[in-house]
């Protein structure tokens, strides 16, 4: 019985988690447009960083409760679905083009602080300094897109011509709202998770990069399987990469400034297919620029068998 009434909670927090999510992205998205900030820093700051606040609440509260492993865990395991999973579903749904510089710069540079945290978690922990690494390896990230925002400004003042603008006090509220169901979806996932691996002999490791992931990893997954569904693949791939970009140096970074947080070599393994992921995309897209239906169901078939290897 408690582990029914327990999987409830879990349920629950994942369902105020997703909505949470989906709050802030509309109420930043509307206010961010209402201001006139140009649609590409929407799509790769607010797009990407809000559908990854579930990840980001999940993580700091775990490490706020003493349950370190469930951060990177929930990280790794997010960036992985995202990439094997999420990325995969899109394109089989329809072959996502994808934008030379996101092959040149951003896929690489997800691949790099991939490879990143594995070198700073080979002593068994990410400490204050590798999170101030990553919080700076952000800041610099941001900048980054600024930059290339000011280069398409023209073409994104074309997009969204329709999007109604509401009142901005009523978008900052949204804005909170969807923080505070968040915060609050982020609470209950990790106690019941703890509770269920310890009801159940699984470790956390298993339990952040299954059951965890793929929970807070949802607000990607129907982000960007809309998008591509929509015909407008750019979204799809940069809320993935940017998304994951954030969970590293965002996530993890203010995580391990809170407290150190614990990285058990198992995660090592992890951490080696979360940077194999990224390469492997920039094998696929590098000649004809473009994720095709046979390689997002490869990313499928990759995702299963490393399932099967974390059991």
């Amino acid at each position: 019985m408690e582990i029914i009434f327990w999987s409830l909670v879990l349920a629950a927090g994942l369902a105020l988690l997703v909505k949470g999510a989906d709050l802030f992205v509309d109420g930043a998205g509307g206010l961010a447009a209402g201001l006139g900030i140009p649609q590409l820093v929407i799509g790769l700051t607010v797009v990407a960083m809000g559908t990854s606040m579930p990840e980001a609440a999940v993580s700091i509260s775990a490490v706020i409760k003493g349950n370190a492993e469930i951060t990177i865990g929930n990280v790794v395991g997010s960036n992985i679905l995202n990439i094997l999973i999420i990325l995969g579903l899109s394109a089989v749904i329809i072959p996502l083009a994808v934008e030379k510089n996101t092959i040149r710069c951003e896929l690489p540079f997800l691949t790099g602080v991939s490879i990143l945290l594995l070198l700073q978690g080979l002593d068994g922990e990410i400490g204050l300094l590798d999170g101030m690494i990553q919080v700076v390896l952000f800041g610099v990230y941001l900048v980054y897109l600024f930059a290339q925002a000011r280069k398409n400004r023209k073409e994104n003042e074309k997009e969204d011509a329709n999007k109604q603008v509401r009142n901005v006090w009523q978008l900052i509220l949204l804005c909170i709202l969807g923080l505070v169901m968040t915060v609050a979806g982020s609470s209950l996932a990790v106690d019941a998770a703890s509770e269920i691996a310890a009801k159940l002999g699984m470790s956390q490791r298993l339990i952040g990069l299954t059951i965890v992931a793929l929970g807070t990893s949802l607000p990607e997954l129907v982000t960007s399987v809309t998008a591509a569904k929509k015909g407008k693949p750019d979204i799809a791939i940069g809320n993935i990469v940017g998304s994951n970009i954030f969970n590293i140096l965002f996530v993890v970074g203010i995580s391990a400034l809170i407290h150190p947080v614990a990285f058990a070599e198992g995660f090592r393994f992890d951490s080696i297919v979360s940077g194999a992921a990224a390469l492997l995309l920039i094998l696929f897209c590098v000649k004809d620029k473009k994720l095709k239906r046979w390689q997002g169901i490869l990313l499928l078939a990759g995702y299963g068998l490393y399932f099967l290897a974390i059991l």
